[in-house]
């Protein structure tokens, strides 16, 4: 579901999403719709694959709510956690020169983001851009929950030279593990959401699929096995095995039975 709100909150010009989570219909019948297949990359949900529009259409009468970065964005990188940074500035984007952020001011945004700490920053990492460039320095601590509440000060040069427009690379958060399996590389699937820890559920058609993206995330290889769970049932996940990330693939909110995994990197705890 992540690509999706994620061009939701591109064709609303609000950055890139933070959290999503779900709710009731504001009212019975109330017309709904289903987007799915979304590459992440589209300028409009129009461009992507629509089901619905029928009254009380939604799966199990809910809506997406969608928290969108209004202050910073990650543009032109791989995912949703590494781009160029680009600030919120009079209704337009504009990029930031090197000189004028930190690694500290990168774990601002990395948090700011719903991603992990910072991996890489370095001018140029992707691309320059177009349009104008934040006038500012930034002078975050690192503790700040968003870009701009951080401290600030003039440009001592007003000039960014080619190559040094900043990008940022976050690490992936740690929001996927496998549990009871003797190892980080094996056992039941739980995804982190909302605050807690949550069991992952897949029909029996899609547990291959799910468990692709699953060691992929956690970086353990393929997949040895994989097996419906115990009766402990959690919201259904649907992957088609593409993506980088479990929050990527598209979460129904009604129940199957959790599923458990063994990856090839199956290192036993000592």
């Amino acid at each position: 579901m992540m690509r999706e709100v994620k061009v939701v909150c591109r064709e609303l010009h609000c950055g890139n999403p933070v959290a999503e989570s779900r709710g009731p219909l504001i009212e019975y019948g109330r017309r709904g719709v289903i987007l799915f297949s979304c590459s992440g990359d589209e300028s409009s949900i129009r461009q992507c694959n629509i089901i619905g529009g029928d009254p009380g259409f939604c799966y199990g009468e809910y809506y997406h709510h969608v928290t969108c970065s209004e202050s910073v964005r990650l543009v032109d990188g791989a995912g949703l956690c590494s781009g160029r940074v680009e600030v919120k500035s009079n209704q337009s984007w504009a990029s930031v020169c090197e000189a004028d952020f930190d690694r500290q001011d990168a774990e601002v945004v990395c948090g700011e983001l719903g991603c992990g700490a910072p991996a890489a920053l370095q001018g140029g990492l992707y691309g320059e851009g177009e349009g104008q460039t934040w006038d500012e320095e930034f002078q975050c601590k690192g503790k700040e929950s968003l870009l701009l509440d951080c401290d600030t000060s003039d440009r001592e040069n007003n000039t960014c030279l080619p190559g040094n427009v900043v990008g940022l690379t976050c690490s992936e958060p740690d929001d996927v593990r496998l549990v009871g399996g003797g190892s980080r590389c094996a056992g039941g699937v739980e995804r982190y959401h909302q605050g807690e820890w949550r069991t992952v559920g897949a029909g029996d058609w899609n547990l291959r699929d799910v468990a692709v993206v699953v060691c992929r995330q956690l970086g353990c290889g393929s997949i040895v096995s994989v097996l419906p769970g115990d009766t402990t049932r959690g919201n259904n996940i649907i992957c088609s095995g593409s993506e980088s990330v479990l929050r990527e693939c598209w979460r129904i909110y009604y129940l199957s039975p959790g599923l458990t995994v063994i990856c090839s990197g199956n290192n036993k705890i000592l």
